[in-house]
């Protein structure tokens, strides 16, 4: 299949004039029309909204917070989004509680039901004042299944690309949405790659099946070949067929990859890459040349502003829904040498170096 990838934004070679497009694709703001986000030529810098600062001030003593985390402690894009949280509300007043849902680890639909209804008991039982919910499965399985339109104030984060597929906004939410910068990655990859052919792997997840159709759905972009794993073994069976199947691959996510070993991945990625391999996580950049990876910190901080802000007395749906606008640029300079790859140094000033 002869796949047309978009114009490239950075040539082999290109001089320090040439600068990183970090540039939002107009088929986004047409698709996507609450919030907005924008990349800029040097590293992506953020100014969250002014109503949403929080006040360090004890003036929220006796106020509760529940937060429900999708995923579990441990996982990286969870951590961030915890310590954004709890870094904007330290030295508020405002009681914290944390509910994991650990639905990464646990895929099942079965499960996913059951650690809803516990975390809904959690929530009837600690009487929060705001709700704070992450990612998709806390939205679907706990806000969606029982808080839709009720007194209860929610603010939600990391919900992938559109709340309108669980019929929200609703009259008692605001949020923040999170979307990946996979075209960008693919600009930037594209003077490296020998063909047209794209490839797509990830961890087999609700959330990295909703990523690739919107990939296709919004960017027009078309896979020759995509693989969901769900062990090791099979994903080093697609990491090192897509070598051969593809001229460019996305590596989107290892996490619901059950006996993942980082040693062993990146033992792996070193003996068998021959083409380039972009990643949208910082954690799988040790299989990756290159990242534009999101910041969770980012949702957190937003998240927990927000909740501030509702305290203070503005309602949910008084407060505009937006989109992630932080990026950070990683290389890996080590599996770029082995494809003979010289970045240019308009990526080089901008980057951060895989470790």
């Amino acid at each position: 299949m002869d796949t047309q990838m978009p114009e490239s934004s950075v040539s082999k070679g290109a001089t320090g004039s040439n600068k990183i497009g970090f540039v939002l694709l107009c088929v986004v703001l047409s698709a996507l029309t609450i919030g907005g986000y924008a990349f800029f030529t040097h590293q992506p810098t953020y100014t969250p909204p002014p109503t949403i600062l929080p006040v360090a001030t004890e003036k929220y003593a006796g106020k509760k917070i529940m937060y429900v985390d999708s995923y579990h402690e441990g996982y990286e894009w969870s951590d961030g989004i915890t310590n954004g949280i709890k870094k904007t509300l330290n030295g508020t007043g405002v009681e914290l509680r944390i509910v994991r849902m650990d639905t990464k680890r646990n895929p099942s639909e079965e499960f996913k039901l059951a650690a809803g209804i516990k975390a809904r008991d959690e929530i009837n039982a600690f009487h929060p004042d705001v709700l704070i919910a992450s990612d998709d499965n806390a939205f679907k399985y706990v806000i969606q299944a029982y808080f839709k339109d009720a007194p209860l104030p929610i603010v939600f984060n990391g919900l992938n690309w559109d709340a309108s597929v669980y019929g929200a906004p609703y009259t008692n939410t605001t949020g923040m949405l999170e979307v990946s910068l996979t075209t960008q990655i693919i600009d930037n990859l594209k003077p490296f790659a020998k063909g047209k052919r794209l490839g797509y792997l990830s961890a087999d997840t609700e959330t990295e099946r909703k990523n690739l159709s919107y990939y296709e759905k919004l960017f027009g972009l078309k896979f020759e070949k995509t693989y969901f794993v769900k062990d090791m073994a099979s994903w080093k069976k697609a990491y090192a067929a897509l070598q051969k199947e593809t001229d460019l691959v996305i590596f989107e996510n290892n996490a619901g990859i059950s006996d993942w070993s980082d040693v062993a991945a990146e033992e792996f990625a070193k003996a068998n890459i021959t083409v380039p391999v972009g990643t949208t996580n910082p954690w799988t950049m040790k299989e990756s040349i290159l990242g534009i990876t999101k910041v969770p910190g980012e949702q957190g901080e937003w998240a927990a502003g927000a909740a501030l802000k509702i305290l203070d007395g503005t309602p949910p749906k008084n407060i505009p829904i937006v989109k992630n606008e932080k990026g950070t640029l990683i290389v890996n300079l080590s599996l770029a040498e082995k494809l003979n790859i010289i970045f240019p140094p308009d990526i080089l000033k901008n980057a951060q170096v895989a470790q």
